[in-house]
């Protein structure tokens, strides 16, 4: 296995977060997983390989693409998964994974929901974790490990095209990716679009 790291700028998920949501009225509350869940689905749409599984000396490729979410629970670490992660909208995946979630927690969730899926998400960012590289869930090929998001002085260009510093929102993530499956070139690729999906996500409405 091998691990890439890349950071990412947290600052427009974070406004059009906070515009859905208040938008909303109470009827859902988006997550920033939400977004990491959506951005991980449509990246692996653009980069498929990463969407595949290692079977008795075989890559499996998946034309679906269902995302494990991993939950902590007082009875263990589970990892359910979003079927179709990519067809679902924002307010979807947020339903499925809150489900999952409470399920999980009262030990309810079935065999099927927790022997699927093609990726998995592993976001520490909620216990103050900056970044961590996280195991693979075999016989998937890739795991996505997410650090908190901590605010920093980053460079910007202002109107005349001058670096200045200003305040924002940064994110690490680490891609585990298993070199059977996934060469050094393909994660790199995955997490190129991954990054701008992320860095972009009106775009993930569309």
């Amino acid at each position: 296995h091998y691990y890439l790291t890349v950071e990412t700028s947290m600052d427009e998920v974070m406004t059009l977060r906070a515009r859905l949501n208040a938008e909303a009225r109470g009827k859902y509350k988006l997550s920033v997983n939400d977004f990491i869940v959506k951005a991980t689905a449509l990246a692996c749409r653009e980069v498929p390989t990463v969407n595949a599984t290692w079977r008795d000396d075989a890559v499996r490729m998946h034309h679906n693409i269902d995302v494990n979410v991993a939950v902590n629970t007082e009875r263990g670490l589970f990892t359910p998964y979003v079927a179709s992660a990519d067809q679902r909208g924002l307010v979807a995946i947020n339903a499925a994974v809150r489900d999952a979630a409470e399920r999980a927690a009262a030990g309810k969730l079935t065999p099927a929901e927790l022997s699927g899926g093609t990726v998995t998400v592993s976001n520490l960012g909620m216990y103050g974790i900056s970044h961590f590289s996280a195991v693979i869930n075999p016989p998937q090929a890739a795991i996505l490990a997410v650090g908190g998001i901590e605010r920093r002085p980053v460079v910007r260009d202002d109107d005349d095209g001058n670096a200045i510093l200003v305040p924002g929102h940064v994110m690490s993530v680490t891609l585990s990716c298993d070199h059977r499956v996934i060469d050094g070139a393909v994660g790199a690729q995955w997490l190129q679009a991954y990054r701008r999906l992320i860095e972009q996500p009106i775009n993930m409405l569309l």
